[in-house]
């Protein structure tokens, strides 16, 4: 086993980013807690993110980080409530630039789950945000389809829709301005209920052409689609098949974890055993909505199937050596510089082995174990990236490691190593697609059928 195999361990994803949340005035009563406590919580996030971050500074400045500390400690000198701690502490999360760097409040999901059970309701609509702040509606809350889908918000119960966009992206973590957006977009009911409250009823007013509308909307008592994945039905909404006209094919991969790790493998090996039977030529593996998970889901469940020679997942790396990692070279404490040494042969006896065109879409929220996926794609040739880039890192952290901090309880999340591409380029810094499409989100298969018109019009040549 490899060193980098042997420190690898389950990279946190973009769904435990969204557990971020502020105070809502229907919730409890939360204990307050004292300066000197919040104090005491402030110096352990630094010691913590000291003794395990390799570099603090990877992708801000040190000098941005200490500005950032000097203000949040200001702010911690007087009483408050976890929820207000956590708006103090969480606008550290954009400044790290790393979606696998963050402060959240736990428990996210049993917290929406036990507010609806309640009778509670929720922001009735998935939103997209924009950069600049901008809210439009995508889908009712449960992700079925809304007659104001693409409409854009201008007020939400009084308040400038902007003016809530800049509040929750100033609390959100990711790579880039871009990713943070995706980030909240995904979870903006949940932002909204921790920070606004959760009223019987919204007040809207939406952009339509002809001018400003002013509609009321019932707060909605449905399950959020995110929340649904975890149900009976999830697998069906994580990982799918399509067959497509003209012999090709969408196979989307929504996460790259699954409880039941034998279950997706029995589901790939029936994909492209359909994807065989159908003569499939040109093969779409959507991961624009995979926030990454486990490398072993994609090595063993897509690339067994369409890798022709060896490959690895990484080039160098860099780890802090924590206590449990230490060994005779490397001791706590150390920042270790390595290769990664554990290449996967491929298996061309495979009889389920496809060799038609591939092309694998990023997106808005392709991270972590995906973007690492979609190195190996490019930099081997298994297959052609397309869709939107710019998003997120290519080098990415990982060996995440969760710390609560002893007296708000407030999530601490923090990665250990940090990863180059297997070309073992830096540039350029952020995904970058071999073939650049729009990614609406309002339809996922505008981007889908942009591709096959390209590969059409320039009878592109396999992967």
């Amino acid at each position: 086993m490899s060193t980098f195999t042997k420190l690898h361990t389950v990279v946190v994803t973009l769904g435990l980013l969204i557990c971020q949340g502020a105070v809502a005035q229907a919730a409890p009563a939360e204990p307050v807690y004292s300066p000197a406590a919040l104090q005491q919580d402030f110096r352990f996030l630094r010691e913590e993110i000291d003794r395990v971050h390799p570099d603090p500074g990877l992708f801000t400045s040190r000098e941005t980080l200490r500005k950032a500390y000097d203000r949040l400690e200001a702010q911690l000198r007087q009483p408050m409530t976890r929820d207000q701690a956590w708006r103090a502490f969480a606008t550290l999360n954009p400044l790290f630039a790393d979606a696998h760097m963050f402060v959240l409040q736990p428990d996210w999901k049993a917290l929406a789950r036990a507010h609806l059970a309640a009778g509670g309701v929720l922001f009735p609509f998935e939103v997209q945000v924009s950069e600049s702040g901008e809210i439009a509606i995508r889908a009712e809350l449960d992700g079925s389809p809304s007659a104001l889908a693409g409409m854009r918000i201008e007020q939400i119960n009084g308040v400038p829709a902007a003016r809530v966009a800049h509040e929750l992206l100033a609390l959100t973590a990711g790579d880039t301005p871009a990713l943070r957006a995706n980030v909240l977009s995904r979870r903006t009911w949940f932002e909204y209920w921790r920070t606004y409250g959760a009223p019987r009823q919204f007040d809207l007013v939406v952009a339509k052409p002809g001018g400003p509308a002013h509609i009321r909307v019932a707060g909605s008592h449905k399950t959020p689609a995110v929340l649904d994945t975890d149900g009976p039905g999830g697998f069906n909404k994580t990982f799918r098949l399509e067959l497509l006209p003209e012999n090709a094919a969408l196979l989307t991969i929504n996460h790259f974890f699954w409880p039941d790790k034998q279950a997706f493998k029995d589901f790939a090996r029936d994909a492209f055993t359909r994807i065989r039977d159908a003569k499939v030529r040109t093969l779409i593996i959507d991961v624009r909505e995979n926030p990454g998970g486990d490398d072993d889901m994609w090595k063993d469940g897509v690339l067994a199937y369409i890798a022709d020679k060896p490959f690895r997942n990484g080039s160098s790396y860099v780890k802090k050596v924590i206590a449990g990692r230490a060994s005779g070279t490397e001791k706590v404490g150390d920042v270790a510089h390595g290769f990664v040494d554990s290449w996967v042969e491929p298996n061309p006896g495979n009889p389920l082995h496809f060799s038609g065109k591939t092309y694998v879409l990023v997106g808005r929220m392709t991270y972590s174990s995906a973007v690492l996926f979609s190195n190996v794609v490019q930099d081997f040739g298994f297959a052609r990236l397309a869709g939107a880039g710019g998003y997120a890192h290519t080098r990415q952290t990982g060996g995440v490691q969760n710390i609560e901090l002893p007296n708000t309880h407030l999530l601490l999340t923090i990665p250990r190593f940090v990863l180059d591409r297997p070309s073992g380029e830096r540039e350029p810094a952020l995904i970058h697609p071999d073939i650049v499409l729009p990614d609406s989100p309002f339809d996922r298969m505008v981007t889908v059928k942009a591709l096959l018109e390209h590969v059409r019009r320039t009878q592109e040549p396999s992967a």
